[in-house]
C-alpha cells in the first residue's frame, strides 16, 4: 500500500500457525502445510516469532520464501541469545551466526529485523552502543533494516533516540500494552506492534481506535510524525518517505488477522 509521496504501509500479524485461527481465519479444515501460503495472499506481512527462540535451517528459509507471493515481507524476530544479556557487547558471535544462518534465503522478502529486549533490560547508553555497533547494514550484500523492541521506562529519554538515530534503527512502538510506548522516528521506517486487541470487540479493536491507526501509519509514511503521540527528541528535519510495518500482534489473539484485514482495507 503506497501512495505518491508515501512509503510503503505494510499490516500483518505475528506468525501463522495458530490453532483458534482455524474457521476463523482460515478456511474449516484447511491443511497446516499451506497456511502461510494462505495468510500471505490475506496480509501484507506477518512478524516471524519462531525465530526467537531457536535457529532454523537455510531451506525453511528458502521455503517460506517459495510460498509466498512477490511483494510479501517478513520481519523477523533476532533470537533471544542475542539480546538476553548483562554484558551486549558479547552479544557478536549469536548476531553473526544468526544473520549468515540462512536469513538471507528470504531475499527481497526479508524485511526488518526484531531485536527485543528484556523487560527489566534498562537504559545504558555505553552498554547499547557496544550492540548497535554489532549489526551490519547488509550481509551477503542483501541490505538489512535494524529495528529494537525496548521495554523497560529508563527508555524513556532523549538520549535512546539520539543513539537509535547514530545508528539508523528503528524503534519498535509498542502500543497497548504494558510497556513505554515510543514513538520516535529514528530510521527510513517504522514499525509499530499494536498490542490490544480484546474479547467481545468483533475487529479486535473498537473501529474507532483501528481508524486512528491507519491514520497514524499515513502520517509516518509521509515522513511525519503523529502530532497525537508524544516525542521524546525533536523531529527528524527533512525526512522522507518512510516504509511503515504494522503488526497486530498479542492480546486477544483469535481476533488479531481480523483488526489486520480491517487496516489493511482502510489503507487501500
Amino acid at each position: 500500500m503506497s501512495k505518491n509521496g508515501s512509503g510503503t504501509i505494510r499490516v500483518g500479524i505475528g506468525g501463522w500457525s495458530y490453532e483458534p485461527w482455524q474457521g476463523t481465519f482460515y478456511p474449516e479444515g484447511h491443511p497446516r502445510s499451506r497456511e502461510l501460503e494462505y495468510a500471505s495472499r490475506q496480509l501484507t506481512s506477518i512478524e516471524i516469532n519462531s525465530t526467537y527462540y531457536g535457529a532454523h535451517k537455510p531451506e525453511s528459509f528458502a521455503k517460506w520464501y517459495e510460498q509466498t507471493p512477490d511483494t510479501f515481507v517478513f520481519a523477523v524476530k533476532a533470537p533471544r541469545y542475542a539480546t538476553h544479556r548483562k554484558v551486549l557487547a558479547d552479544a557478536g558471535p549469536t548476531v553473526e551466526r544468526f544473520l549468515t544462518g540462512g536469513l538471507t534465503e528470504l531475499k527481497h522478502k526479508l524485511g526488518p529485523i526484531n531485536w527485543q529486549f528484556m523487560p527489566n533490560k534498562a537504559f545504558d547508553a555505553g552498554d547499547f552502543e557496544a550492540f548497535l555497533k554489532l549489526l551490519p547494514p547488509a550481509v551477503n550484500g542483501l541490505s538489512l533494516r535494524h529495528a529494537i523492541e525496548v521495554r523497560h521506562e529508563s527508555f524513556v529519554t532523549p538520549k535512546f533516540i539520539e543513539l537509535a538515530r547514530q545508528y539508523g534503527v528503528a524503534v519498535v512502538a509498542d502500543a497497548d500494552s504494558k510497556f513505554p510506548l515510543i514513538t520516535d522516528a529514528a530510521a527510513p521506517f517504522a514499525y509499530i506492534r499494536l498490542m490490544g486487541t480484546q474479547q467481545g470487540e468483533p475487529l479486535g479493536y473498537p473501529a474507532a481506535v483501528l481508524e486512528l491507526w491507519s491514520q497514524r501509519a499515513k502520517i509516518w509514511a509521509k515522513g511525519a510524525t503523529p502530532d497525537s503521540l508524544a516525542r521524546l527528541a525533536p523531529t527528524l528535519p527533512g525526512s522522507g518517505p518512510r516504509d511503515v510495518y504494522v503488526y497486530v500482534i498479542g492480546g486477544n489473539k483469535v481476533a488479531n488477522p481480523c483488526a489486520a484485514k480491517w487496516l489493511m482495507a482502510r489503507l487501500a
